[in-house]
C-alpha cells in the first residue's frame, strides 16, 4: 500500500480501460470500502447497484449526452444512490462513499472515474440522467441518484497530479 499522500497525488480520472475483468476480492474491497465511509449519524442512507453486464453497462454509458460513453468499457460500474428522507444530507454521505471506493480502486492499481448523474439531463434530454438510471435499473423511490462510479484496469497511464499546479491562493487563514 502506498501512503496516503501518494495514493492522492496518483488517483488520477480514468476514462480508458483493458478488457480484463475485476476479480471477486476486488469487487469486494470496492464496495467494503463504500460500506464503511461515514454517515452522518450513521444513517447509512445510500445504496449501491453493482453492474458488470456488458449490456447494462452500454445502456448506463447513455445516461448522458456527453462524458459518459467510457462506461461501456468498464469491467464494473457501480450506481450510487441515497435516500433523501433518511437524511438531508445524503449527497454529502453518498459522494464520500464515492470517493472512498475511487481511493480503494487507486490502492488496487484499478483505474475509476466519476460521472455526475444528479441535477444532469439524459442523452434523449427528454428526462434527467437520474431517471434514466432508476428507469433502466429497477430502482424505488424515494431513492435519488448520485453518480456512477466506472471501475476497471488501466488502459493507459497517467502521470500523478503535478503538485506545481496546486492553488496554494486559495487557502486562506483565519479570514478570507
Amino acid at each position: 500500500m502506498k501512503s496516503f499522500s501518494q495514493l492522492i497525488t496518483a488517483r488520477r480520472s480514468m476514462r480508458k480501460f483493458t478488457d480484463e475483468q475485476l476479480t471477486p476480492e476486488q469487487v469486494r474491497l470496492l464496495l467494503r470500502a463504500a460500506l464503511i465511509a461515514p454517515t452522518s449519524k450513521r444513517t447509512n442512507s445510500w445504496e449501491f447497484i453493482v453492474v458488470d453486464d456488458k449490456e447494462l453497462l452500454k445502456s448506463l454509458s447513455v445516461c448522458k449526452p456527453v462524458a459518459a460513453q467510457f462506461i461501456a468499457e468498464a469491467a464494473l460500474a457501480v450506481v450510487v444512490c441515497a435516500d433523501p428522507l433518511k437524511s438531508d444530507v445524503w449527497i454529502e454521505d453518498a459522494s464520500i462513499a464515492s470517493i472512498y471506493m475511487q481511493l480503494q480502486a487507486e490502492d488496487l492499481g484499478l483505474g475509476s472515474c466519476w460521472v455526475q448523474v444528479r441535477e444532469r439531463m439524459s442523452a434523449g434530454e427528454s428526462q434527467t440522467s437520474g431517471e434514466y438510471i432508476s428507469q433502466l435499473l429497477d430502482i424505488p423511490q424515494p431513492l435519488q441518484v448520485l453518480s456512477v462510479i466506472a471501475f476497471g484496469h488501466k488502459g493507459m497511464e497517467r502521470k500523478p497530479f503535478n503538485e506545481d499546479n496546486l492553488q496554494w491562493e486559495k487557502v486562506h487563514m483565519q479570514k478570507f
